[in-house]
């Protein structure tokens, strides 16, 4: 397998990019190691957002360790259950993740029940707690995305745009090569090349914007839960988009519709139409206080 990643277009060359490590024989994934790394930084983002809201950091520590491992589950399972036709016949590959084959939004659902239920039994606030890890959350997603770039999979369709990805073909697996690329297919060497759409970095640079736009709005929250929805907002707004770019899409049994990106258009308009009612409400509420006051004022004058 050639090992080559290209950005001809920006003049960047990389020869020999693999996809693990070898220790003591044994290979390590760097798809897993990145994982590994956008958890961590994940916690430690909402490690130090805690500590700024004056609650207790530790929390969020004893949070992940449930939610890291259902996220993975359900991740892996989404995955899986629109992909049914890669593992109805290898059963046992269903366990292997090394080589990628995680869905964000499986993992985002799983991450959502966990919080519901670890609030419930702590007799915590959901919406604070949803509040604070999402920060950690898009910001693991922000680094867990470059996962794709080692394994070359998550790319797009075909473009000669500024970010177009030059990737050998014997790296991708078959079934993501589409037409237009084959009918822009370069060759050199003997070695047939495919360039595309970088989704994955496209996604990174993404979660990196909606991070910062989160970062600036927390301050600025009317109510509980309200950064989560902004999360979901953005993050949704993006994914319909970088979606469609993709060729390894996961669709709806016999059509030709992506599930990611009907559920990321859905999320967008919940969220928005849920943080459009709460400040109407809110809205409504300071207004009807006013009027209290005033006619409590005017009783005690006269």
């Amino acid at each position: 397998m050639h090992k080559t990643i290209d950005f001809p277009n920006l003049g960047i060359h990389l020869k020999n990019v693999g996809n693990h490590i070898s220790i003591g024989g044994f290979d390590i994934a760097f798809y897993g190691i990145i994982i590994g790394l956008g958890i961590l930084a994940g916690i430690l983002i909402a490690a130090a957002e805690a500590k700024r809201t004056k609650q207790n950091s530790e929390t969020y520590f004893d949070l992940t360790l449930y939610a890291v491992v259902f996220a993975i589950i359900g991740a892996r399972a989404y995955y899986v259950v629109f992909s049914w036709n890669m593992y109805k016949n290898d059963l046992k590959s269903i366990l292997n993740i090394r080589e990628g084959g995680l869905a964000i939004y499986g993992g985002v659902i799983a991450a959502v029940i966990t919080v519901v239920v670890f609030a419930k039994v702590k007799k915590l606030s959901a919406a604070v707690l949803f509040d604070t890890a999402s920060l950690g959350l898009v910001a693991g997603q922000m680094i867990g995305r470059w996962g794709n770039f080692f394994n070359r999979e998550a790319f797009g369709e075909y473009t000669n745009g500024l970010f177009a990805m030059k990737l050998p073909t014997d790296a991708v697996r078959p079934s993501d090569i589409t037409d237009l690329m084959r009918r822009h297919m370069q060759y050199k060497n003997g070695t047939s090349y495919i360039q595309v759409h970088p989704t994955f970095l496209y996604e990174s640079l993404w979660c990196l914007m909606v991070l910062f736009i989160m970062l600036l709005y927390r301050r600025h929250k009317k109510f509980n839960g309200e950064v989560f929805l902004v999360y979901l907002f953005g993050y949704g707004l993006g994914r319909v988009w970088i979606e469609g770019l993709r060729t390894d899409q996961l669709l709806f049994p016999g059509t030709s519709i992506p599930v990611s990106q009907v559920l990321a258009g859905a999320l967008v308009i919940v969220s928005a139409s849920l943080i459009i009612f709460w400040h109407i409400r809110q809205k409504r509420m300071e207004n009807e206080q006013v009027v209290q006051e005033k006619e409590q004022n005017n009783r005690e004058n006269y």
